[in-house]
């Protein structure tokens, strides 16, 4: 396959499940801040988002305080944010008008439909609305661009590039969600704050379509140890880090050339941490550390996958 061509298609992939992601991100944010809290708790969460996407300057540079609507108009359809959800639906559609001809109809319509109803939409129409509605919007949508994959693309090597695209960032921004909301929803111990943590544990578990899983598996009340053990450790669990460096081993072996054994080797080593690895340890380490390592170890190793395979200085973002 051409390098161009997989270029394309691995960041197709990556910016439609990046626009899911801050949805998911944006949704657990916006629900928690319905829940009794200062205005400071509130806003801490959404200056968190900010910060965790790099985009301190940008964000002042258009807005003065940081709030929910704000920070909202600025993630979700601001056109100058290239890391809003508009940016990374219309970059998606972008990569796949340049691969047409390696999309199957189905693919291409899905990504093409998402992307014309999205920038109809003004962010005053879909805020009063009701964010929430758009937000599932964005999910569903991307969920059905990876429904139309599954079950029309020949799982060649176009296949593999969409795999690793998206698990890669599904990885990424997992370990994203989970390193802005673990240390500010631990529990402090008043019977009232107690209760409002377990709801907002459950957002959090469902922002990541895991609240009925962790139910199945751990049939006990939400701890935080045990949501990081979900979203971290578990196998077969399909947003956690495991289940996603299991499928990025996957695809690295399919796609292997005689230039991308280093990259093999440390995506081997990230996925051996996660697969003998103990919540417990991870913990004792420091949740904030371990992720921040893990964060920049996917970024590494993405660089990786772009330097082997793809088009020398790719326009990653």
């Amino acid at each position: 396959m051409l390098s161009r061509t997989a270029d394309h298609l691995f960041w197709m992939a990556r910016y439609m499940e990046r626009a899911e992601n801050l949805a998911r991100l944006l949704d657990v944010t916006w629900q928690m801040s319905l829940v009794p809290q200062s205005e400071e708790a509130a806003n801490q969460s959404w200056n968190a988002i900010i910060a965790l996407n790099s985009l301190e300057d940008a964000y002042a540079a258009k807005y003065s305080a940081v709030n929910g609507e704000n920070v909202l108009r600025f993630m979700v359809s601001d056109p100058d944010n290239f890391s809003s959800i508009h940016s990374c639906l219309r970059m998606a559609r972008e990569n796949a008008h340049a691969v047409r001809g390696t999309l199957t109809t189905e693919m291409w319509e899905t990504l093409n439909s998402t992307w014309l109803e999205a920038r109809s939409k003004p962010f005053e129409a879909l805020f009063n609305a009701g964010i929430g509605d758009y937000f599932e919007w964005v999910k569903m949508r991307s969920s059905l661009t990876r429904g139309t994959t599954l079950g029309t693309l020949l799982q060649d090597e176009a296949y593999q590039f969409i795999r690793l695209g998206t698990l890669l960032e599904r990885a990424d921004n997992t370990a994203r969600i989970l390193d802005v909301k673990y240390h500010v929803l631990r529990p402090h111990g008043e019977e009232e704050e107690v209760a409002t943590d377990f709801y907002q544990w459950g957002a959090l578990l469902r922002s990541v379509s895991a609240f009925e899983v962790y139910r199945k598996v751990y049939r006990d009340v939400i701890t935080p140890e045990r949501v990081a053990e979900l979203l971290i450790l578990r196998s077969d669990m399909p947003r956690s880090l495991h289940f996603c460096l299991n499928g990025v081993i996957k695809n690295l072996d399919l796609i292997a050339n005689s230039h991308s054994g280093e990259t093999q080797r440390q995506a081997g080593l990230l996925h051996a941490q996660l697969h003998y690895g103990r919540i417990e340890d991870i913990l004792a380490q420091g949740l904030h550390e371990w992720l921040t390592d893990f964060m920049d170890r996917i970024y590494l190793l993405g660089n990786g996958i772009s330097k082997d395979f793809l088009v020398p200085m790719s326009e990653a973002a």
